[in-house]
């Protein structure tokens, strides 16, 4: 009995005493190279990878895969793109390997290569959404946007992704249709109620359409998810801004430079707050602050000269705007401001040359051909001077049909024209008076002592308020200061000899809008003095520095000379 029972306990050990199976050698390593990986841990990844293929004699499929990743990550793109052609090679019925040479392919800008190997893709797996999303993607590269539209949405179909619809928004306003961006983007949020890029994105689309109570919501929305969103603090900023409320969009821009202080879109605006509160010194410094980080941005440069013509600096002035002309020669009023500086530095004849091209870009502004008409006649050219006069009012009689009010420093030049050029006055400006200001100021102010201020908007009004509190753990004593913490100082550019200083400019500027108020006593001169704030204020108005998370579209036709206008400067100097 002893001697069977010991032979079978011996016997258990022999049943046990199997080994597990060995793994393949082409796969004896993926799970520490996998490992390796997913802890961002490169150069042991890298080490068992090399000792991977030195076995295989590089056979193995996923340390390649793997491999090629890596050298993704470290830019060297060329490289991951031989690997994922040799992972195609060793197995061709991959999508996934296909996909990723075709993304290294578009990575280095070959998009009709990557959209043939994303076909090839296509044919292995037909369902796969993120093939559609990315042909899309790259017909858009080739403005060859029907295609992109009819990619992006059977992607939509397959599987709905808020990528997926970012991009075919941004192909709608390539396009210039606004309606149908803002219809995707609707239906993104419909899915997706909480992603606050895309109601940011649609915050932005209604405001620039003037709905402002809708981009109010979405804006609001945006900053109730992420108080810290700084693109809706910045939109919102701007609003606040466009009505006067300097002070408050202000108190909004310093959450915003918590966030991103080298925002060239944030100095931009805050620059004009503070022309809006004609700190002119101060506004050339922010100014300058975004033109360092955004030289080429046409908006900046055409506010500087904005403010520069204000301090009567009209070389400076002059510098800034033929800058914005090379950078955008489709905008009209770019070359209404150049045809005001010329008439300041007393170049008469490429100022003409400048309301020409102006005019001939927008038929519409009713502004152009009043400051034309001026120009004709202070020149003395009366028979010019009327024919302007007669275009302007065609404009402005066009735009009075659609509900327009037009600027009383406009109507006010435009009637002193008149009378100097003997003209009847036809009943076109409707000029209030004083008993009916008055009034009207009175209607207004108890208006807006009962209707809620601008941004009362109860999601909007508790984002702000998360946001101001989010800046105050950001920053101690933010919310007690009124003032903008100071950046790092940029280096002015050199006072010329002709240029007055910034503190007698600012009170000349002043004096000048005083001046300019003042009704002439007789127009029997040919000098009429033209107010510059009819200008200034006009185009502040129609060019609101708000840049918030759009892209403009770079125009690359040629710059239309004029005929002296390299030799300006040497001449005036």
């Amino acid at each position: 009995m002893q001697t069977a029972s010991l032979a079978a306990a011996a016997e258990v050990p022999k049943a046990r005493s199997g080994k597990a199976p060995e793994l393949p050698i082409l796969e004896k390593r993926n799970w520490l190279i996998y490992l390796y990986y997913i802890r961002k841990d490169y150069d042991s990844c890298k080490i068992a990878i090399k000792e991977q293929l030195q076995e295989t004699h590089g056979m193995c499929e996923y340390a390649v895969y793997v491999q090629a990743l890596i050298f993704r990550l470290e830019g060297k793109i060329q490289e991951s793109l031989e690997l994922f052609q040799t992972c195609a090679i060793l197995k061709p019925r991959s999508a996934d390997n296909l996909k990723q040479v075709a993304r290294s392919l578009f990575l280095l800008g070959k998009h009709k290569a990557a959209i043939e190997v994303y076909n090839d893709a296509g044919r292995h797996n037909e369902k796969d959404w993120e093939i559609c999303h990315n042909l899309g993607v790259c017909y858009m590269q080739l403005k060859y946007f029907n295609k992109a539209k009819d990619q992006l949405n059977n992607a939509l179909q397959l599987s709905r992704h808020d990528l997926t619809s970012m991009v075919l928004g941004k192909i709608h306003l390539l396009e210039g249709n606004k309606e149908e961006a803002i219809e995707v983007y609707k239906k993104a949020v419909e899915f997706s109620p909480q992603n606050t890029e895309l109601l940011t994105t649609l915050g932005l689309l209604y405001l620039e359409l003037k709905d402002y109570q809708k981009a109010f919501e979405h804006l609001g929305n945006a900053l109730t998810y992420d108080p810290s969103n700084y693109k809706a603090i910045l939109a919102a900023g701007s609003m606040m801004q466009s009505h006067g409320d300097f002070d408050v969009a202000l108190t909004k821009y310093r959450v915003v430079a918590c966030a991103v202080p080298e925002s060239p879109p944030l100095w931009n605006n805050i620059g004009m707050c503070f022309f809006g509160k004609k700190k002119y010194v101060a506004a050339i410094s922010c100014l300058k602050r975004a033109n360092y980080l955004a030289p080429f941005d046409w908006k900046i440069l055409y506010n500087l000269g904005l403010v520069h013509l204000t301090m009567q600096q009209y070389a400076s002035a002059f510098h800034f705007i033929s800058a914005g002309v090379h950078l955008q020669p489709k905008l009209a009023e770019l070359y209404m401001l150049l045809a005001v500086v010329l008439t300041n530095l007393e170049d008469p004849k490429n100022a003409k040359l400048a309301y020409q091209k102006a005019s001939a870009l927008d038929i519409c502004n009713p502004l152009i051909s009043l400051n034309f008409a001026v120009l004709l006649y202070n020149q003395g050219d009366k028979e010019e001077a009327v024919l302007q006069y007669h275009e302007m009012k065609r404009k402005a009689q066009a735009l009075k049909e659609n509900a327009l009010e037009f600027d009383s420093e406009m109507v006010d030049v435009a009637q002193r024209l008149g009378a100097a050029l003997q003209l009847e006055e036809a009943a076109l400006w409707t000029k209030p008076t004083k008993d009916s200001k008055s009034k009207q100021q009175g209607t207004t102010s108890r208006k807006s002592s009962t209707a809620p201020p601008l941004g009362s908007n109860q999601a909007l009004g508790q984002a702000m308020s998360s946001a101001a509190s989010y800046a105050k753990t950001m920053i101690p004593g933010a919310g007690s200061s009124n003032q903008l913490p100071k950046g790092p100082s940029l280096p002015m550019e050199p006072k010329p000899a002709t240029e007055a200083a910034p503190e007698d400019a600012t009170s000349a500027a002043e004096g000048q809008e005083q001046s300019s108020k003042k009704l002439a006593s007789s127009y029997g001169s040919r000098q009429l003095e033209i107010p510059s704030a009819v200008f200034l204020k006009h185009l502040l108005d129609q060019h609101c520095p708000f840049q918030v998370g759009l892209r403009y579209k770079r125009f690359s036709h040629q710059f239309c000379t004029f005929c002296q206008l390299r030799n300006l400067c040497d001449q005036h100097k």
